[in-house]
């Protein structure tokens, strides 16, 4: 579940400063509330601009109930297509990429589907080798998730407005859990080398040199390298574990 953020755009009221003194001071405040009306304006094109793009982000939304592929029998739908379309949606963004023009729309919607067929092939698989996860450990993971609403009622709020009920949310909780103990066990990060480490924080350092800015040492740097190296090897792996998936699987894409 996806916390729902919103921003609140407020305008600034403009205040008219009577003119009490010499011409100075009237002058001060003429350009003050010149100052005031262009921040006024500026606000209210960013929040123009906000709207239209949510439009546009919006408009490649699926309706929630359209089949969009069938996974060896599993059906996949367009409530599943939007949830991983707002997240491929939003990480573009964050890379100052436009998710909605025509160079990026069909491939966010090649990267959404992949993403959706790939999640149910590793699923399937996980059921398929018996993962199982307790009660417990789905309720301590939704424990810990509720703590990032200062209510009760809050929590439940977020969890109306996303969509997504009680049972759906606890049914995501215990297939991420299961996916963790699978990615652990079947696709495992493997060891990273010193020489692999030295590699990537050198790269680091020549483009920290290019732009100007100071490169902290290797050893204060090492921890986060070999971490981001893990996850690299884990996630080509993970991406041979789904080809190798594919190959005996029925996919059957309906967009």
């Amino acid at each position: 579940m996806k916390k729902m953020m919103f921003i609140l755009m407020t305008g600034l009221l403009a205040v008219v400063l009577a003119a009490c003194g010499g011409n100075e001071e009237s002058k001060e405040a003429k350009n003050d509330d010149k100052a005031k009306t262009e921040e006024t304006d500026y606000q209210k094109e960013q929040q123009k601009k906000m709207e239209e793009m949510q439009k546009k982000l919006k408009a490649q939304q699926l309706d929630e109930k359209k089949t969009v592929a069938v996974v060896n029998d599993k059906e996949i739908l367009g409530s599943d297509y939007n949830n991983v379309l707002a997240s491929i949606q939003g990480q573009m963004q964050q890379m100052g990429q436009d998710p909605t023009s025509k160079e990026a729309e069909e491939q966010v919607k090649a990267q959404t589907i992949d993403s959706l067929v790939g999640q149910t092939l590793l699923l399937q698989d996980v059921n398929k080798k018996g993962y199982k996860v307790s009660d417990a450990d789905v309720k301590k993971q939704l424990d810990e998730l509720k703590k990032q609403f200062k209510t009760e009622k809050e929590f439940e709020a977020a969890l109306k407005k996303s969509g997504i009920d009680m049972k759906t949310l606890e049914t995501q909780i215990a297939d991420d859990i299961k996916l963790k103990q699978y990615f652990e066990k079947e696709v495992p990060a493997g060891d990273v080398t010193d020489e692999e480490i030295q590699k990537m924080y050198d790269q680091y350092a020549e483009q920290g040199k290019k732009a100007g800015q100071e490169v902290p040492k290797l050893e204060e740097l090492k921890p986060q390298i070999e971490q981001s190296l893990k996850q690299q090897k884990q996630q080509e792996k993970l991406g041979q574990k789904v080809e190798a998936l594919k190959k005996n699987a029925k996919v059957d894409i309906k967009i």
